[in-house]
């Protein structure tokens, strides 16, 4: 009976939007985008003070089987979900549970910033409005996934800022993930219990859903795509669901917007508080200066409120934010002062269709001018694949050809780590080089000396035309010349690479096999060092210094416990016995022989 009742709200939604004469032939327009931009499918819906005037799908949502999307179709909305979670943030603000200008901290009591600074000036509103002046970091989260909150809340005191904080505007997902869970600390209920409760029901977004197990199990749910519609996977956004990780129809979408036309109201029941929305979409912080153009001359500014972007259309007030995961593409937007607003939601990777869909409508809706919008984003993209081919054809003159890695390629295999990303693992298969994060499996082409260009792995075979052109990964050696960390510019905003650490793998050694180690050491008449067992665990100790725990990496050689780079090597006779050790330093080598 449900579904029955959705489909026939969905033929007089379609029948609204024909019958209003602004969008007379708008059908033939957007069809026109569908097969211009050669796009899979998407879904659009227009609304006008309290009514949805407009609600129809084009193209498909499984291409495959040619099953058709209509307005109840889900779609992934990415980052249209940062709105949901400023707004909880805004409810709590309302009861007087939290100040925007409080310290997070305050709420999180873990979580540090990359400096004691930080730690004493970000607020909440800063949080909310991309003002802490750490850039995205978002390969900490979409290489490293995890489903912990927790777990992401401690990177970010690893994460370089670029700049002080509310100096300029860094877009920061792990922001909004961090208001999430302020939410959760208030409330003692999780970010998503937070949404459905405050606002899936009230509004009666049936259809919405705030996870990939839910979208996976969901009817009507589209599938992603890729260019030339290659179908890709669902990504779990996990832990950092709060900045996107909803999965909306534009018909649950209209509800959405009306509630935001109509200053928090729907159906005449307040579901925002009116002073929270007005604040909502108002100027906090400054995206770009922007000043009207002779290409863009109702551009008037872009700026950003709390989970909303202000710009302006034709010299109209816009509020906007768009969305971008894995095969799937979004714009919601909606004018205040015009009480109009329009969701397009496709099943397309990085597609330039919700925005051009969206200007296509504005012009007819409001009596404007009409741009022809579909040349100038084929324009747009024509350029921008222009530019792509520079850029390869600089990535390729910049190589250095000839050269060859410094070691053998199974000095490069080991586990690498980094405390504000997490952990990959190098490994090697038939003289290849793979690269392996929680999320994918890379492999890594030769590019010059130590370093490597990654290229995807699609179903078990290289995509020689998937390269992570701006991820170059190079190995660094220690002073001993042995293969340590690896730096990549996983972050484009600051200057350093990040850097993953080699990590040392402890042996399992017995007792009786750690005893042949233990003695007396001199490295001349006048000075030396023992080696002794304590609690089944191997100790070395040098006068005026404390002693060290060690533990074993290899045959005959332990690392030091706490000293990055130190190492200690036993030499071994034909008869098992130690004859010396050897003191394995970043400034040199020092050898002791053995006196007992």
């Amino acid at each position: 009976m449900k579904k029955l009742i959705l489909l026939l709200l969905f033929i007089p939604l379609v029948s609204l939007g024909q019958d209003d004469k602004r969008l007379e032939g708008i059908d033939n327009v957007i069809e026109k985008a569908l097969k211009s931009f050669d796009q899979t499918g998407f879904a659009v819906a227009v609304v006008e003070n309290d009514k949805v005037i407009y609600s129809k799908g084009f193209g498909y949502r499984d291409y495959e089987n040619k099953l058709k999307v209509d307005s109840n179709t889900l779609f992934a909305i990415g980052s249209c979900t940062k709105a949901f979670t400023s707004s909880i943030i805004g409810f709590l603000n309302n009861k007087g549970k939290l100040d925007f200008d409080d310290s997070p901290i305050d709420y999180i009591n873990e979580l540090r910033f990359h400096n004691p600074q930080l730690n004493e000036i970000i607020t909440i509103r800063d949080l909310m409005t991309h003002n802490t002046g750490i850039p995205r970091h978002d390969l900490s989260w979409y290489f490293f996934p995890t489903f912990s909150k927790d777990s992401l809340v401690s990177r970010i005191q690893y994460h370089e800022p670029v700049t002080t904080v509310r100096n300029k505007f860094y877009y920061n997902n792990f922001m909004f993930m961090l208001q999430g869970v302020i939410a959760e600390r208030i409330t003692n209920k999780s970010w998503e219990e937070n949404i459905q409760e405050s606002i899936f029901k009230p509004l009666g977004m049936e259809r919405s859903n705030i996870s990939i197990a839910e979208m996976e199990q969901a009817e009507n749910a589209a599938i992603g795509y890729l260019e030339d519609h290659e179908k890709t996977d669902y990504y779990k956004i996990a832990g950092m669901s709060p900045a996107g990780s909803i999965n909306s129809s534009v018909n649950d979408m209209s509800k959405w917007l009306i509630t935001w036309i109509n200053e928090g109201k729907y159906n005449d029941k307040e579901i925002l508080p009116p002073a929270y929305v007005a604040e909502a979409i108002s100027s906090q912080n400054v995206i770009v200066p922007n000043m009207p153009s002779d290409e863009n001359p109702g551009l008037h500014l872009a700026n950003y409120g709390f989970g909303w972007m202000i710009t302006s259309y034709k010299g109209h007030y816009l509020v906007t934010h768009g969305g971008n995961i894995d095969g799937f593409s979004a714009n919601t937007s909606f004018m205040p002062s015009d009480n109009i607003g329009i969701v397009v939601l496709a099943n397309q990777d990085k597609s330039i269709i919700p925005g051009i869909v969206q200007n296509i409508i504005y012009d007819r809706i409001l009596g404007l001018n009409k741009t022809d919008w579909i040349k100038k984003g084929l324009d747009a993209i024509k350029e921008a694949k222009k530019n792509q081919k520079e850029v390869e054809k600089n990535r390729i003159s910049n190589r250095k050809e000839g050269t060859k890695p410094s070691h053998p390629i199974e000095d490069y295999v080991g586990d690498y780590t980094n405390s504000g990303y997490g952990n990959l693992e190098i490994t090697t298969k038939n003289d290849s080089l793979f690269l392996t994060s929680p999320y994918k499996k890379l492999w890594l082409s030769h590019y010059h000396y130590d370093t490597f260009l990654p290229y995807e792995l699609n179903e078990g075979k290289v995509d020689m035309e998937a390269p992570y052109d701006n991820v170059l990964i190079t190995f660094y050696s220690d002073n001993q010349g042995e293969i340590r960390r690896i730096a990549s510019q996983l972050e484009e905003s600051i200057k350093n690479p990040i850097f993953f650490d080699k990590e040392l793998k402890e042996l399992q050694v017995e007792k009786e096999n750690l005893e042949k180690y233990v003695g007396n050491y001199k490295f001349n008449s006048s000075s030396g060092c023992k080696t002794y067992l304590k609690d089944e665990v191997l100790y070395v100790f040098v006068p005026g210094q404390p002693e060290y725990e060690l533990y074993p990496v290899e045959e005959h050689v332990f690392a030091f416990k706490i000293l990055d780079g130190y190492k200690v090597e036993f030499k071994v006779n034909k008869k098992e016995k130690v004859t010396e050790i050897l003191f394995i330093q970043p400034n040199g080598t020092f050898k002791a022989n053995r006196v007992d």
